[in-house]
């Protein structure tokens, strides 16, 4: 293993601009004690962060990242066997800007899981062999699109193992098709040479087998029908096709060919499924990721589908029925739609109370919020210049009346005329200045709420024929105004009905009916509103108070649960739709 080692290290430093050191430490089967086995460059000593990056790893047994003080990163990772840490791979890389620390763990991941492969299978029979390996892995990461690794690496194990021509095809459907060939960007040209290499890489992939031509002494028998067809056309040449595989599936095939007509031995036939075995997933993962997003979507949904309709994936099955009871649910099922409006709750009728006559404020009784009963005194007004002349008036009368009897006693019939009309006149007056006294005590119209009006801070204040004092408001009739989005005025009618609940009496429903809508909107929290005047129908009314706010929710009709839920979704898209439409 020591070797191996060795040469993944050297590969991975040709391969991974950037680094300084490596080091792999392993224990051997049965063993306890980690030691190292293999060093960058040959006879370094290990730098202190990197010693430190191996011994957080094997304690932690996860991936560790130590910098040093000389702008240096160690990257230690875990080598995990069935489960059990059996060593670590460690790097030291330069930790400049010019270097991509990303790249390089993503470079140590992929080799961890490598060599983990060959410790476990245990299949290279020479130290010549595991170079050829290692190099032909770390020559299919050094690329990233797929037409470019594949076709690295077939060229370079042509050259490894001798051969004229190296192929690597991937699964389409049923059937192989050909990706790449050694030393040849494009071969368009070659078509009967491609349709005779796919047709070899069927026949092998077909039989699950490594089928060699011409065949080794004591091999099982194969069909070898498109072998010979493509060795005749070349010439008698020796052909060796390995079948792909990842996690028990099929994936490709990488077909060998050789000038000699005596073929492949047992040794080259060993590396070549060797290197398949652990190139193979390689090269099938970047040509997944090289497809277009398209293919990849197809590909997830067929996944998607496979899982669904095949074995295992109970969790994913069973929500899959429960999406779609839930779909069916919403589609067939029917519920009430009703419009939410916020709403305040008003007097049926409101009466404002004025100021009789100018005149001067001087008592005030009662101010917004309190509960008044009918003649209530709620305000007074200065009267004393309305007495005194009612004084005036009254001496008058007084004098007007000695003067009438004075002339009733000397039988002068036209000044008693005369008097007895400015006698009513003086009544009039007086009349009219009693009435005015009644009217300077403000009282209460009837038994209500005042809803407005505080003069308690207006004593004495001078005020004019017709100012508001007051507005008092019923406790036995209320109307609720409701403001309904513009989105939703079409669906109200007078008549409908639905429940409202109060932010002050969120327990007790009220039941409200639509009497009247208005044609005119006013904007409302960045939205247009229409007022919607609506009765109470029931509830307790006693609790109610003018200016109490709430929620109602006016029933219209039934409809489908999903056209509820999504109306206002479809009306955005339809509106959306309109304004970009040229």
């Amino acid at each position: 293993m020591a070797q191996v080692a060795a040469a993944w290290l050297s590969a991975f430093a040709k391969q991974t601009p950037g680094t300084q050191q490596g080091l792999v430490v392993m224990a051997g089967t049965g063993k306890a004690k980690f030691e190292p086995i293999a060093m960058w460059p040959d006879g370094a000593s290990p730098a202190p962060e990197l010693m430190r990056a191996v011994d957080g790893c094997l304690k932690g047994k996860r991936m560790l990242v130590e910098t040093g003080v000389n702008d240096n990163a160690a990257i230690a990772v875990p080598l995990l066997i069935g489960g059990q840490l059996r060593g670590v791979l460690a790097i030291l890389a330069d930790n400049s800007v010019q270097t991509d620390l990303r790249h390089v763990v993503e470079q140590l991941q992929w080799a961890s899981g490598w060599i983990e492969a060959v410790v476990r299978r245990q299949r290279v029979s020479g130290n010549d062999n595991l170079v050829t390996v290692i190099e032909l892995l770390a020559t299919s990461l050094h690329h990233t699109r797929f037409s470019e690794a594949a076709t690295a690496v077939a060229t370079e194990l042509a050259g490894a193992l001798g051969c004229e021509l190296v192929a690597i095809g991937m699964m389409r459907g049923k059937h192989v098709r050909l990706r790449a060939l050694s030393n040849s960007a494009t071969f368009g040209k070659r078509a009967t040479l491609v349709r005779l290499i796919e047709a070899a890489m069927d026949e092998a992939v077909d039989q699950q087998a490594v089928i060699a031509h011409p065949p080794l002494e004591g091999s099982p028998a194969r069909v070898r029908r498109a072998h010979t067809a493509l060795a005749d056309h070349e010439g008698g040449t020796g052909l060796c096709t390995v079948p792909l595989t990842e996690q028990g599936k099929t994936i490709g095939a990488m077909l060998l060919q050789r000038s000699s007509k005596e073929g492949f031995d047992a040794g080259s036939i060993q590396i070549a499924e060797q290197a398949a075995v652990l190139v193979g997933p390689v090269l099938d993962i970047k040509r997944r990721e090289d497809r277009w997003i398209p293919a990849k979507i197809w590909d997830s949904t067929k996944n998607v589908f496979k899982m669904l309709f095949g074995p295992r994936h109970a969790l994913l099955k069973l929500g899959m029925i429960i999406a779609i009871a839930v779909a069916a649910f919403c589609w067939y099922a029917t519920g009430t739609y009703r419009i939410t409006a916020t709403t305040v709750v008003q007097g049926k009728v409101q009466r404002v109370v004025t100021a009789p006559i100018a005149g001067y404020l001087v008592q005030a009784e009662t101010r917004a919020g309190d509960f008044v009963t009918e003649g209530q005194i709620m305000a007074r007004l200065e009267d004393r210049d309305i007495r005194l002349e009612r004084l005036k008036w009254l001496g008058d009368r007084t004098k007007q009346e000695q003067e009438y009897s004075q002339a009733i006693a000397q039988r002068e019939r036209t000044k008693m005329r005369i008097l007895a009309s400015q006698i009513e006149q003086s009544d009039a007056q007086i009349s009219l200045l009693d009435q005015q006294l009644e009217r300077m005590t403000i009282r209460a119209p009837f038994d209500g709420l005042v809803v407005s009006g505080d003069l308690s801070q207006a004593l004495g204040a001078p005020l004019e024929r017709g100012d508001v004092l007051f507005q008092v408001a019923p406790l036995n009739e209320y109307r609720v105004t409701m403001r309904v989005d513009e989105r939703d005025i079409r669906d109200i009618e007078a008549g409908d009905s639905g429940p409202l609940v109060l932010s002050s009496l969120p327990d007790t429903p009220y039941v409200v009916a639509v009497q009247r809508i208005t044609p005119i909107s006013s904007p409302l929290n960045g939205t247009n509103v229409f007022e919607v005047e609506a009765s109470i129908e029931d509830g307790p009314i006693t609790a109610l108070r003018p200016g109490m706010e709430g929620v109602a929710k006016i029933e219209v009709d039934e409809r489908r649960l999903v056209s509820i839920w999504t109306r206002r979704l479809v009306l955005w898209a339809r509106m959306t739709f309109w304004s970009w439409k040229p």
